[in-house]
């Protein structure tokens, strides 16, 4: 009976804990190398926006990248309003991209990568992202955060660093600010770097998206009357 119920213990636990939460570890930050990657063909991206943002999101195609100017209440909650620059993408990935820079429009304007279910308000995703500077945020004393929706309609989640103040083990640095997402299985890992070849791993989190995702760059101004723009660049898979 006691082996029975420290089974169900076992279980419990993997429910309640479904990733490797990186950036709440008391432990130093592992750097990990990458030595190989290929730019992704801007051609191939389409432009939405999501969650009929009152501002109307618009991308202009330059530098092997996008600038992409986006409206939208937020990317939080039960619903986003944004705007998203995506491919299809079916299976694994690894995904990363240079942020140049991005608006301060808002305390809480954000950018970053996002793997979606589909292109409802609701949807279910992982969206690794970053805001426009270091200042103090809720639970954050850096400019990355790692956020997901569990369930359609549900609200979202964050993963936040181990430390709330001090200096941040994981800061924005424009122009240089790196950040990739990559997908094995159902595992999503999010990692922060400067030069697009040594990577800090932020947080990962296993979530049952379907093999075929809508895989890019989202951005939200966090502010309805005033757009934000943030600045990808170097848009390529890691592919060692």
């Amino acid at each position: 009976m006691a082996g029975k119920y420290t089974l169900i213990a076992f279980i419990s636990l993997l429910l309640i804990f479904p990733g490797n939460l990186s950036a709440q570890d008391k432990n130093p930050v592992t750097v990990l190398k990458t030595i190989k990657s290929k730019h992704l063909r801007t051609r191939d991206f389409k432009f939405a926006d999501v969650g009929n943002p009152a501002i109307a999101g618009t991308v202009t195609v330059t530098g092997g990248g996008f600038d992409i100017t986006a409206g939208g209440a937020d990317i939080w909650g039960v619903k986003d309003e944004f705007h998203f620059v995506y491919i299809q993408k079916t299976g694994d990935f690894d995904l990363a991209a240079r942020v140049e820079s991005l608006t301060a429009t808002h305390l809480y304007t954000k950018a970053g990568l996002m793997a979606r279910e589909d292109l409802t308000p609701g949807s279910r995703h992982i969206y690794f992202q970053l805001f426009p500077d270091n200042k103090p945020r809720n639970k954050n004393n850096g400019g990355f955060e790692y956020q997901y929706r569990q369930q359609s309609g549900g609200e979202m989640k964050a993963i936040y660093p181990a430390r709330f103040d001090g200096t941040p083990d994981f800061p924005v640095t424009f122009p240089d600010t790196w950040i990739r997402l990559k997908r094995t299985g159902n595992t999503f890992t999010g990692y922060t770097g400067i030069d697009g070849k040594s990577w800090k791993e932020y947080a990962s989190f296993t979530l049952d998206l379907p093999q075929k995702v809508y895989l890019g760059p989202a951005v939200t101004s966090h502010k309805t009357t005033e757009p934000a723009t943030a600045k990808f660049r170097n848009i390529s898979k890691i592919i060692r």
